[in-house]
C-alpha cells in the first residue's frame, strides 16, 4: 500500500510506501485515540452528574400532587364529619330535654289519676324485643340517621302538642272539680238541724234557719267543700268564730261556731282542706258547725250541695 502526498506549491506528489506493520500501527493509534476520547467524555459526564443534585422525575411530582390533593380532601371530609356529629349531638341533646319534659308530664298524669300507674310507667323505658333473624344488620349512614332523627323529632313534637292539650283539659277539669261545691263540711257527724223554718232552740218560736247544722265531736275537723279563697276568718255576732270562702261564680260558703280557726284571710284553700275545729262559740247549744251556702248574695239550701254527686 502506498500513500501519495501532494505539495501545495508546485503540485508535486510523492508516494510513501506503507507495509503491514506500519498499517497495524496506524490502526492501533486510531483506536487508542477513540478509546481515550470516549473515556474522557464518560469521566466528564460523570463529574457533571455528581456535581448537580438529582432532580425529581415528572412521575414522582405527579404522584406527590395527587397525594397532596387527597390529604386536603381527607381533611375536608373529617371537618364535615365533625360538623355533622356536632349537629347530631345538639339535636339529640334537645330531644333528650323534650323527652324529659314529656316524662314529667306523663308522670303528673299518673299522679293525678288521669292514666293508670300500672298501665304506664314513665320512669322506665318502653319494653321492646323480637327474635333474631341470623343476619347481621348494616350500620346506618349519616343521611339515614339524620332522617330518623328528623322523623323522631316530628313525632315528639306531635306528642308534646297532644299531651299539652290533654294537660290543659285535665287541669281545667281538675280546677272545675275543685271549684265544684259538693259534700259535707265535716269528716264525722250528723245533720242536727235542716234549712228553712224551725223552732228556735233558745226562744221556741218559729224562725227561719239560713243554713244547716251538723253536730259532731268538739275539736273535729271542719273542711272546705270546694276550692276557693278565704274572705273572712274571725268572730262575727251570732256566728261565733266564722270562716267564709269565696268559690267564684258568685258562690260563697260559711262555716260558723268553730272552736278555733286554722285559715286566714287571703288563703287559697283546696277541696277537703281543714278550715277550723268544731266548737260551740256564738249562739250555739253544743258542738256543731252551722253551714251556709250563698249564690250571688242569696241563701241557698245547703242540703242541695251536700247531696250533690261528685263530678
Amino acid at each position: 500500500m502506498n500513500i501519495i502526498l501532494v505539495g501545495r506549491r508546485h503540485g508535486k506528489s510523492r508516494a510513501v510506501p506503507i507495509n503491514r506493520p506500519i498499517a497495524f500501527g496506524l490502526l492501533f493509534f486510531a483506536l487508542a485515540s477513540l478509546a481515550v476520547a470516549a473515556w474522557s467524555g464518560y469521566r466528564l459526564a460523570l463529574s457533571e452528574v455528581k456535581a448537580e443534585p438529582p432532580q425529581e422525575s415528572e412521575l414522582v411530582a405527579q404522584w406527590q400532587t395527587k397525594l397532596d390533593a387527597q390529604k386536603a380532601e381527607l381533611a375536608q371530609v373529617r371537618a364535615n364529619v365533625r360538623q355533622q356529629v356536632d349537629a347530631l349531638t345538639l339535636r339529640l341533646g334537645e330531644m333528650q330535654g323534650r323527652l324529659l319534659r314529656l316524662d314529667a308530664l306523663g308522670q303528673r298524669f299518673v299522679e293525678t289519676g288521669v292514666v293508670a300507674s300500672d298501665e304506664f310507667d314513665f320512669s322506665q323505658p318502653a319494653a321492646v324485643g323480637g327474635p333474631e333473624d341470623g343476619v347481621s344488620g348494616d350500620s346506618y349512614t349519616a343521611p339515614q340517621l339524620t332522617d330518623m332523627i328528623d322523623s323522631l323529632a316530628r313525632r315528639i313534637e306531635d306528642r308534646e302538642h297532644q299531651l299539652r292539650m290533654l294537660d290543659i283539659v285535665s287541669s281545667q277539669k281538675k280546677l272545675e272539680d275543685e271549684l265544684y261545691v259538693e259534700g259535707r263540711p265535716i269528716t264525722w257527724g250528723w245533720l242536727s238541724s235542716k234549712y228553712g223554718y224551725r223552732s228556735d232552740p233558745f226562744t221556741g218560736k218559729r224562725t227561719w234557719h239560713d243554713g244547716v247544722d251538723l253536730a259532731g265531736r268538739e275539736g273535729s275537723d271542719i273542711i272546705s267543700v270546694a276550692a276557693g279563697v278565704v274572705t273572712f276568718a274571725g268572730e262575727r255576732y251570732g256566728y261565733g268564730n266564722l270562716v267564709e270562702v269565696d268559690h267564684g261564680d258568685g258562690l260563697v260558703t260559711r262555716y260558723a261556731h268553730a272552736k278555733t280557726i286554722k285559715a286566714r284571710v287571703g288563703d287559697v284553700v283546696q277541696k277537703g282542706q281543714v278550715l277550723a275545729a268544731m266548737g260551740s262559740t256564738g249562739r250555739s247549744t253544743g258542738p256543731h258547725v252551722h253551714f251556709e251556702v250563698l249564690e250571688n248574695g242569696k241563701f241557698k239550701n245547703p242540703e242541695t250541695y251536700i247531696s250533690r254527686a261528685s263530678r
